[in-house]
């Protein structure tokens, strides 16, 4: 099915370039609110439902993602790359991007500076032991960040994020005091797979979510979302997580987006990083602007 009409907006993207599309994947495995309190340890259900993300998911989505041909960015938080190291590896060794994403998933707002630095610090080092290469991208665990931390990840050498929700096309983030700026690759919470896949009983969490949503309207929903967005000209961005669809039967319902995606002419499918460095090259002048 063709959903472009009319002309493809000038000077986003390089010629001959309708949309793009950055896919990306939070590789949280069992981090977060409950490795941070604690309670994960006395919940081996709970462990499990997440180490099965970084165990077993990430590979299915590294072979859905070759048969494709399509790059991808994958956030990791650096207790997962500790734990699950030979996988991690995979991903870089197959092409694809990794960003930061905390060390156990931090919410950064939560953080005084200095924590925040020290997370950074240790997730640097991190990722040049186990994998040799210093990340340039971020995505906050939180999906929320301080009054600090736009200018922590400046220090730490980060060029984009991709971590919060002001427009449909990649923007500056600028830090005030300095000049300096992000990029910033928005996600919407739409193209979250939280919100239609993610259900564990005990605890509840997504609070509330009792029941998963159809597969056939997830796919409605989220093949809707990328022709809205490639219609216009837009940047598509995915919170996916491979805990969550990158199971068997939720790898199909990935391929049928692919697949659809891959149908239309004019889209670019890029790494994150690959986007900010274009949007920066291209578009300097609008961080100039929000000096």
């Amino acid at each position: 099915m063709q959903t472009t009409t009319g002309d493809a907006p000038q000077g986003l993207w390089p010629k001959g370039i309708r949309s793009s599309v950055a896919l990306a994947f939070d590789v949280d495995g069992p981090t977060g609110g409950a490795m941070l309190d604690g309670s994960i340890w006395r919940n081996p259900s709970f462990f499990t439902l997440g180490a099965y993300g970084p165990w077993r998911a990430v590979g299915y989505l590294l072979d859905l993602l070759a048969d494709h041909r399509m790059p991808a960015t994958f956030f990791v938080p650096t207790w997962v790359l500790e734990t699950w190291p030979k996988q991690m590896r995979a991903i870089v060794d197959r092409g694809h991007e990794i960003g930061y994403h905390g060390h156990r998933h931090e919410a950064f707002w939560q953080l005084t500076r200095e924590r925040q630095q020290e997370v950074m610090a240790q997730s640097l080092a991190l990722f040049r032991r186990h994998l040799g290469l210093v990340p340039t991208g971020f995505r906050t665990p939180s999906g929320d960040w301080g009054d600090d931390t736009i200018e922590i990840l400046l220090d730490a050498g980060v060029r984009y994020s991709s971590s919060m929700r002001g427009d449909d096309r990649p923007y500056f983030i600028a830090h005030a005091a300095s000049g300096r700026s992000l990029v910033e690759i928005p996600g919407r919470w739409e193209l979250d797979d939280y919100a239609s896949l993610a259900y564990q009983r005990n605890p509840d969490y997504p609070a509330g979510l009792d029941r998963i949503a159809s597969y056939d309207t997830t796919f409605d929903n989220w093949r809707r979302e990328f022709d809205g967005s490639h219609r216009d000209g837009l940047c598509m961005t995915t919170l996916f997580h491979p805990k969550v669809s990158g199971k068997p039967g939720r790898i199909l319902l990935l391929e049928r987006l692919l697949e659809h995606m891959r149908a239309q002419e004019g889209v670019w499918f890029a790494r994150c990083g690959e986007i900010a460095d274009w949007w920066r090259e291209r578009h300097a002048a609008d961080a100039e602007a929000t000096r």
